[in-house]
């Protein structure tokens, strides 16, 4: 097997198991353990994977998130409900800014089911996605690319949703702890915030897996949501303080 193929290897048994084993690996593909860690180098250095001991994972850690085309991959089917409960947010003539993420991804997509709208983003999948959308007013954000989150960052992003104001502003999270959502790049959690600031109300999308965890940086206060949607309960003391809070938990349902 030629090396792009089993590093191509590694990513398709990462998104099925999340994590590897460097034993298992060096056996399966029938070489040395010195060259699974230098693939396994490699493909962290391109942001696919974080080396743990023994072996890799795809799973969020405080200072690293799985590339975009990874995530795409990942809980389809909880990706489609929190969607579809977000979309009962959104009414016809709406201003509606979605985020980067996969998640916000798939939502954008469906927003050409609640025509007319206007929709603000810096997703480049959700660009791709509404640019022939009809009656989709589309402002795409530009900004500095990253092919790791694929959207756009950065001043100029940041400049832009400044002039823009929006109904609805809906922000992923990789990471919600205590009362407090987290996300790994500063430069992201930059824009995400710039989204909270110019929309009337913001929700919440995080997955019920990632709530108990945090990352570097402090994205917002829960309580600055106007509604947070996941995928199934998170833990008893997770549901509890949020409830305490006074906040909008939507379980979304099949």
């Amino acid at each position: 097997m030629k090396r792009e193929e089993r590093r191509q290897a590694i990513m398709d048994a990462l998104v099925e198991a999340r994590a590897v084993d460097l034993d298992d690996l060096a056996e399966r593909f029938a070489v040395s353990k010195m060259t699974i860690h230098r693939d396994l180098d490699d493909l962290e250095q391109t942001g696919l994977l974080r080396k743990v001991r023994g072996g890799a994972t795809i799973e969020a850690g405080t200072q690293f998130e799985s590339d975009f085309r990874i995530r795409e991959l990942q809980d389809g089917d909880a990706k489609s409900r929190m969607a579809r409960a977000a979309l009962d947010l959104v009414e016809p003539g709406m201003t509606v800014m979605v985020n980067d993420g996969s998640m916000a991804a798939l939502l954008g997509a469906r927003l050409a089911d609640k025509p007319p709208l206007t929709v603000i983003t810096n997703n480049m999948a959700v660009i791709d996605r509404l640019k022939d959308a009809p009656r989709i007013t589309l402002i795409a954000l530009g900004g500095a690319f990253s092919a790791k989150f694929n959207g756009f960052f950065g001043v100029v992003t940041e400049q832009a949703l400044s002039r823009l104001r929006a109904d609805l502003a809906f922000i992923s999270a990789p990471a919600v702890s205590g009362l407090q959502a987290f996300h790994m790049d500063d430069a992201v959690v930059r824009t995400k915030q710039a989204m909270i600031r110019a929309a009337n109300r913001a929700v919440l999308l995080v997955n019920h897996q990632r709530f108990g965890r945090s990352a570097l940086n402090v994205l917002a206060d829960l309580n600055d949501f106007d509604t947070i949607i996941t995928d199934a309960a998170p833990s008893p003391e997770t549901g509890a303080a949020i409830k305490r809070a006074g906040l909008r938990l939507t379980i979304a349902k099949d």
